[in-house]
This record gives structure tokens, C-alpha cells and sequence, in this order.
């Protein structure tokens, strides 16, 4: 445990933002899945649509450093190739 007051505030600090960040990569892991989900359900439009709201919600996350911006550029690029496979 933290001794002093600095160290005390700065474990609090930690154990907030990772509250935060953990909640913000689920939406990261959430929005990548439901592209997954269109692709595998066939609509090519519908999978267009999710992907251009999930590539918004990862890039939001990529910019604040919640996940690494090549994590989310491989990440668009893949659900990207994937939706252009369907056609």
C-alpha cells in the first residue's frame, strides 16, 4: 500500500483510468464483433454500414490511447478486406 499522500491519490488516479480504459476496449472488442456478425450474416450493405460506425468508435479510442493506432488501423483493415470479400 501507498505510504504517502502523492502515492496514495496517484493509486487512486490508476485505479480510475484503468476502470475507464477497460470499459473503453470493450466497446473497441464490441464494435469489431458486430462487423464480424453482419459479415457472417451475408448483408454486404448492412456489414458497410456497422463498419463505418465501428471504425469511428476505434479510431475515437485509438487517438485518446486507449488501444495502439496500428491495433486499430490492422483491426479497419481486416473488417475492411473482410466486407470487400463479401462482394
Amino acid at each position: 500500500m501507498a505510504n504517502t499522500k502523492q502515492a496514495r491519490k496517484r493509486a487512486r488516479q490508476s485505479n480510475e483510468s484503468n476502470l475507464l480504459k477497460s470499459a473503453q476496449r470493450s466497446r473497441v472488442r464490441s464494435a469489431i464483433k458486430s462487423v464480424r456478425k453482419a459479415i457472417a450474416g451475408g448483408d454486404a450493405q448492412a456489414a458497410q454500414t456497422i463498419f463505418r460506425t465501428a471504425s469511428r468508435v476505434i479510431d475515437s479510442l485509438a487517438d485518446k490511447d486507449v488501444v495502439h493506432k496500428n491495433n486499430a488501423a490492422r483491426n479497419k483493415s481486416r473488417l475492411s478486406a473482410a466486407i470487400k470479400a463479401m462482394a
